[in-house]
């Protein structure tokens, strides 16, 4: 099994729309198989996020908070 490196976007004190652009942005530019954790504390993208990845075909793995930040472990996969 090949370790994927893992790409860490900070998007602390941004709201949205930043932190779904900026997400796109960088899914867009990576390779399938690409892992990212985003990193954002702004309430919307609880919401925002999973609807990003809904509509452009990539994998929300995980989501977490702690102490009103939100982390989002996503990757990028081709919609079947």
């Amino acid at each position: 099994m090949v370790d994927v490196p893992v790409t860490t976007l900070n998007l602390l004190g941004f709201f949205c729309p930043v932190p779904i652009h900026e997400t796109r942005k960088a899914v867009e530019a990576s390779e399938e198989g690409s892992l990212f954790e985003v990193v954002c504390d702004d309430p919307e993208t609880l919401h925002d996020m999973p609807a990003l990845c809904d509509r452009i075909g990539i994998e929300l793995l995980a989501v977490s908070e702690e102490s009103g930040e939100y982390t989002f472990r996503i990757r990028n996969s081709a919609r079947t």
